[in-house]
Formats: structure tokens, sequence, C-alpha cells
């Protein structure tokens, strides 16, 4: 195409509002952060995929770091308000909970695959990119310390009706969110098994390790290495310790 016929072309399409072009340069930049990293996009880059000049780009965000910010933003609020939404189900059993907190991470994932590899990878840079935004927006960590909370505010009452220290609710808690978020971070990739499927086995880990909680657990390989040195001990030689005489005098 001419220098003319590109000209021609600027011309005839419509001039987007602040609004719509704002809306663009994070979509953008959206799709870029998430395959190449913060470090390996560049505002350049983001420019020319929106076809505007550098200076647009500065005038919405102030850089790059300013529009990282807002992206990861965008994308943990989302996933802050469906998890939130899943564990705040009125009149739901405590099963249905974990299940619908699990599926809503899933679904999440599912529908938002860039937003969560940016998440997941590296949210925190926005904190230490800029403070214009991350002073007062929630990180991924942020957001699976608040989820830990609730599940170990909802661990306590089942926990306490079967004779178990209530303290040990936050340690389940971080133990069971860690495990689905892991999981969730290796099927972003792979995406199998389905969805559905995985919340189910992943529930089922969840809830069926839980009920057969036992009251005083052991761990039976430090009982079998202490079996094992025991035996050792036994077995080993018995050194004669009678002291050597001299010759007795006659």
């Amino acid at each position: 195409m001419s220098p003319a016929d590109s000209q021609r072309a600027r011309r005839g399409r419509r001039r987007m509002s602040s609004a719509e072009r704002r809306e663009q340069l994070i979509m953008i930049a959206r799709g870029l952060f998430a395959e190449r990293g913060f470090d390996g996009t560049s505002v350049e880059e983001i420019a020319a995929h929106a076809e505007v000049s550098k200076p647009v780009v500065y005038e919405h965000f102030g850089g790059k770091e300013g529009l990282y910010a807002v992206v990861v933003d965008r994308e943990v609020r989302a996933l802050e308000t469906a998890i939130q939404d899943a564990l705040a189900t009125p009149n739901a059993s405590y099963r249905e909970i974990v299940e619908r907190g699990t599926l809503a991470l899933l679904d999440y994932i599912d529908a938002c695959p860039d937003g969560f590899r940016i998440i997941a990878r590296d949210s925190s840079m926005a904190s230490a990119k800029t403070t214009s935004v991350a002073d007062t927006s929630p990180t991924f960590a942020s957001i699976l310390s608040d989820i830990t909370a609730r599940v170990a505010d909802i661990l306590v009452l089942p926990l306490a009706r079967r004779g178990y220290k209530t303290e040990l609710g936050m340690v389940f808690a971080q133990g069971l969110v860690g495990m689905v978020a892991s999981a969730g971070q290796s099927w972003l990739d792979i995406r199998q098994p389905p969805k559905e499927e995985l919340a189910a086995q992943l529930v089922n880990l969840i809830w069926n390790g839980l009920s057969g909680l036992q009251h005083s657990p052991r761990l039976i390989s430090l009982e079998r290495d202490r079996r094992a040195k025991a035996l050792a001990e036994h077995a080993k030689p018995t050194t004669d310790a009678t002291p050597e005489t001299g010759d007795e005098a006659g």
C-alpha cells in the first residue's frame, strides 16, 4: 500500500473516543504481557499493534508500568469477584462451598487464560513497578490469602465438632487452597482432564481426605527409621572392656 493509500485508509477509519482507545490499549497489552511477560513487552510494540504513536500510550497510562498495573488490577479483581461470589453462596453445604470455589478458579482460568498467566506469573511486579494503582489493588497472593482465611473460618466448626484443634483450620486451609491454585496453573496449559472432572477430582481428594483425618496421625517413615536405628544399635558387637594387667608378681 502506498503512503497515499495508507493516509486515505486512516482518514476512512472512525476516530476512537478516549475511552475506546484506552480499552484497545489495555486489551492489546494484556495479550502481549501474557505472551512475553512485562520485560519482554515494549511500549513500541503496544503502540504498533494499536496503530498509534508511543505518546498515545504515555498519555493514557504514563508508560508501560502504569499500563501493566491497570491490566493486573483488572484481572485480579475479576478473579476476586468470581471466587468471593462462589464462597458466598447462601445455604450451601461445606462441600458445596469447596466445590464452587474450586470451579470458580477453573472457570476463570478457562475463560481468561491470558489474564491468569499474567497474575499467576508476576502480578507482584505491579507493586514494584508502580504505586499509583498497586497501593489499593489486590494481588494474586492477596486473593489466595483472603480465600485461605475464608476457608479456615469454614473449617472451624467441622473441626470442633470432631474434636480437633480449631487452630488446624488455617493449616488445612493453606494446604487446600495452595493445592487447587497449583493444580489450576498446571491445567492452564494442558487442559486435561476436562474442567468439571478436574474440579470433581480435587474436591474428592480434599473432602474425603478431610473426612478420613486421624486424631493422632504419625509419620510411619520416621517410626521405621527409629526402629531400624535401634536394631542397628542393638546389633553392634560389644567390646571387652576388661583392662589389661601386667604380669603378677610371684
